[in-house]
């Protein structure tokens, strides 16, 4: 099963604080995913759907919520099954269009508009909710072993700007992108993915995202540190191969006898310990110095090697 099965799974048993929440999840169903039919100024709503979490969850909110009780039927493609659930009776229709606020009176007519309606999810839990119908609608959130990338997909730009603006009411910052045919709304960091997790009260799959992230956070910490580690050791072993090969030059053209006493003792001292650091080499000498003592007299023989390299061959 995949992690957004799980989160679809988890999200269609979870109820919400009372009819108001169940009116605006119920909404997100019906504006998403809902059709309507108009007979001689009646009402009939179909919603269709290849997602069975929409199809118990659609069917049992109507049932609480309205007392409705629709007909269901599927349609078998392969391995697809596609959902239709039926509100054939006008009133019961008419009711429950008006309730999601998609059917109002203007100018003594009615007209119906598939809208995210204001006082629909005027709280905060029933923006929960509406949000949560949505995703379960058309929503969708990777694996994060491998990404974060979680959306919804819609249909025309007016529905997918109003459910941005709704999931960033909670301080999160999902945007809209066209896709072909379709508008996407969508987050891509781990971080708003969790949040938007615990706005559609999903706790179980949030705890589970939250526990990727956390290794993934501390495998990409120990490989920064590897590869920070490897980077300076590859640098000092740079550099003490630099270093023999200035001190050999220089043994081989002159002869460590011709560098002063402290050159030498540190030259030498290379030669014997190349793998040392610097400050390793610093104690060994007569006279012990620090690191930045040793590193400037090991400048000096590199300034010297190069000086007999260019034909300068005076020692200082």
């Amino acid at each position: 099963m995949s992690f957004s099965s799980k989160v679809k799974g988890e999200l269609s048993l979870h109820f919400g604080n009372g009819r108001h929440c169940e009116i605006a999840e119920t909404a997100a169903f019906v504006n998403i995913c809902g059709q309507t039919a108009a007979f001689d100024g009646d009402f009939c709503l179909k919603i269709q759907t290849e997602n069975l979490h929409v199809v118990k969850k659609c069917f049992t909110l109507l049932q609480n919520t309205f007392n409705i009780i629709a007909d269901v039927s599927v349609r078998t493609s392969g391995q697809k099954h596609q959902y239709t659930l039926l509100v054939r009776d006008p009133a019961q229709t008419e009711t429950l269009l008006r309730a999601t606020g998609m059917l109002f009176a203007e100018e003594g007519k009615k007209k119906l508009v598939k809208r995210i309606y204001p006082p629909v999810v005027g709280s905060i839990c029933c923006r929960r909710a509406y949000i949560r119908g949505a995703f379960l609608s058309v929503g969708s959130v990777s694996d994060p072993e491998k990404n974060y990338h979680l959306e919804f997909v819609l249909a025309d730009m007016t529905s997918a700007e109003q459910l941005r603006d709704l999931v960033n009411a909670f301080g999160l910052d999902a945007k809209v992108v066209e896709r072909k045919e379709h508008f996407v709304v969508y987050l891509k960091e781990g971080e708003q993915i969790v949040d938007l997790l615990n706005v559609m009260e999903a706790p179980l799959a949030l705890m589970d995202l939250e526990n990727v992230r956390i290794v993934k956070e501390m495998r990409n910490d120990i490989n920064r540190k590897v590869n920070c580690e490897t980077a300076n050791l590859n640098k000092v072993v740079g550099a003490a191969v630099k270093q023999l090969e200035d001190i050999n030059y220089i043994e081989a053209t002159i002869g460590l006898n011709s560098l002063p006493e402290q050159l030498a003792e540190v030259a030498r001292l290379r030669l014997e310990y190349p793998d040392k650091s610097l400050k390793e080499l610093g104690s060994f000498l007569m006279t012990p110095v620090g690191k930045s003592g040793v590193n400037h007299r090991l400048r000096k023989i590199s300034n010297i090697a190069e000086a007999l390299r260019e034909g300068k061959g005076e020692v200082e």
